[in-house]
């Protein structure tokens, strides 16, 4: 099967983003990564990006730019550069404007079950301790695809994980995790082998 190029954008650690690339280079994941993007400067994704020798590592910082527009305008601008197939959102904060020509070809993951704690402000530590503020007994992670706002996109995939009665933030985080580092791999090669197919806001594995 022939690898997809793919552009993976990070506004943290960059694990998820490692961890893609280490599968790839592995051989069990169809992707070849020629372009980390991080949000900011300084950010630890982009030294692990680097660490990995990924071709090109840029970062974009939103506070530069006028607007969302101009601000992914910048953020595409580097993808089509890099002549990239598929975007991969892996822990990226940023609202950014979907072109059309990026439309359905890009993923993102979210750690928690979508459409449940979701929109801005949800993400990491945050999105953690609400669930367990809300008494959830389950949570887990949703990979869908992007649209123009936050966690709205059809869903491809989701993997669930108890909620403990003595949970933390950081323990439940772990946990979530786990299940991120199989579900994202699992739809981006459901994607790759274009077994994907969207109706309305229902996503059907072919």
């Amino acid at each position: 099967m022939p690898t997809l190029r793919t552009a993976i954008l990070v506004s943290g650690g960059g694990r998820t983003m490692q961890n893609l690339v280490q599968l790839s280079r592995a051989g069990s994941l169809p992707i070849d990564v020629p372009l980390v993007i991080g949000s900011k400067v300084g950010l630890g994704g982009l030294d692990r990006a680097l660490k990995l020798d990924v071709p090109r590592v840029e970062a974009v910082e939103r506070k530069e730019f006028p607007s969302v527009a101009a601000f992914s305008e910048r953020v595409f601008g580097l993808c089509d550069e890099a002549g990239v197939e598929l975007i991969v959102l892996a822990g990226w904060l940023c609202l950014l404007e979907l072109p059309e020509k990026y439309v359905n070809r890009m993923l993102n993951i979210h750690p928690a079950l979508l459409p449940a704690f979701g929109g801005q402000g949800m993400y990491g530590h945050h999105v953690h301790a609400a669930v367990i503020g809300h008494g959830c007994k389950v949570s887990g992670c949703t990979v869908h695809f992007c649209d123009n706002t936050y966690d709205t996109g059809p869903i491809i995939a989701q993997r669930v994980c108890p909620v403990l009665d003595d949970d933390t933030p950081d323990a439940l985080a772990a946990r979530v995790f786990e299940q991120e580092m199989i579900a994202y791999p699992e739809a981006i090669r459901l994607y790759a082998e274009g077994r994907l197919k969207i109706e309305g806001r229902r996503v059907r594995v072919v």
